[in-house]
């Protein structure tokens, strides 16, 4: 069956239902019913803009339930401090127990051996500090830093080859001496006693070279003006290469006294303190000795320092010369157990 089709009322009479139907409402005119223009229509939320429409109320947020992001917790989120330096006493702690070990092993090695060279220049690396620092005693001298570090490192090798472990006695108490030894001989044999700057020792090199040259060819010493043309300088550069030069070769203070009968000037001045020699060792060994008893102390100053016998120690003290020995076999025992307590 065709659908049926609702009865068409007309404006007029729906009109007249409505106000029938809301008798409280005021009819309005027919022409103010008529629906609006579509650019004068109040849009639907769906058709607002994004920017003009009220975001949709969120449900509320159970304080108590899981959240979906995961915290990282407060110490994982903190960078991690970089771990503490060490002591330098710790750090001298380490050597020193590392270096005993060390020696251990190389007592067991045969020289010559590949385990043995390695074993042995660890010793070298793991006490190089003990280098660095004697040579900062002699950091006002005009020499570079590096050339009295390798020659401390020499000391520093013959003192590995000569040390033995079972006396007793610590490496740095033993190295030390030898090491500066060695440093205080270099300054001796080797250093200038003028500096000379750099410059001028590369021209000095160059004016001698020059100087063996034009006596070959002429059969002469060549003079000032011969030598500043040959290397293309000035007199004045030549004449000061020369008095450098001189720096290297040093001149006997005796030299002046000779032949007019007077007492050299070595004769007039005083002679070498022995005792000075022994003053490093004094230093080392004193925060020692102040650990043993007062008796024991005076003894070891008496045998070591005045160097009496032990017949003259007892006949000084009072007691048998037996006596003494013993005292000194427990003094040397308990500076030992120290000495290996603190390192």
């Amino acid at each position: 069956m065709p659908a049926s089709t609702a009865p068409q009322v007309p404006p007029q009479q729906e009109s007249q239902l409505d106000s029938q139907q809301s008798p409280h409402r005021d009819p309005l005119p027919a022409p103010h019913r008529d629906p609006l223009p579509d650019q004068h229509r109040d849009p639907l939320p769906d058709q607002l803009p994004d920017q003009h429409r009220e975001p949709h109320p969120q449900p509320p947020q159970d304080s108590t339930a899981p959240q979906q992001e995961s915290h990282v917790p407060p110490q994982q989120e903190a960078p991690e401090e970089p771990p503490a330096a060490p002591r330098p006493q710790s750090r001298g702690a380490d050597t020193r127990a590392l270096t005993q070990v060390l020696f251990g092993q190389l007592k067991e090695l045969e020289p010559g051996t590949g385990e043995h060279t390695r074993v042995r220049g660890a010793l070298i690396e793991a006490n190089l500090p003990l280098v660095r620092y004697a040579a900062a005693r002699f950091r006002s001298r005009n020499e570079p830093m590096e050339d009295v570090v390798q020659v401390g490192t020499i000391g520093l090798i013959n003192a590995i080859d000569r040390f033995d472990p079972d006396r007793g006695v610590q490496f740095p108490t033993f190295a030390m001496p030898t090491v500066v030894g060695e440093i205080k001989r270099y300054f001796r044999d080797n250093v200038r006693t003028v500096h000379v700057p750099r410059r001028l020792h590369e021209l000095w090199v160059q004016v001698n070279a020059a100087t063996e040259d034009l006596t070959t060819l002429h059969g002469r010493t060549p003079t000032t003006p011969e030598i500043a043309e040959r290397l293309r300088i000035g007199e004045d550069e030549v004449l000061s290469c020369i008095e450098a030069g001189r720096s290297y070769h040093a001149t006997s203070l005796e030299a002046a006294q000779e032949g007019d009968g007077l007492p050299g000037l070595l004769d007039r001045l005083g002679y070498e303190d022995p005792e000075l020699a022994g003053v490093e060792h004094r230093d080392l060994v004193r925060h020692l000795l102040v650990q043993l008893p007062e008796r024991e102390q005076r003894i070891l100053l008496l045998r070591y320092y005045n160097n009496l016998t032990q017949s003259q120690i007892s006949a000084e003290l009072g007691v048998s010369q037996m006596h003494v020995s013993r005292l000194l076999a427990r003094s040397f025992a308990r500076l030992r157990s120290a000495n290996r307590i603190e390192a």
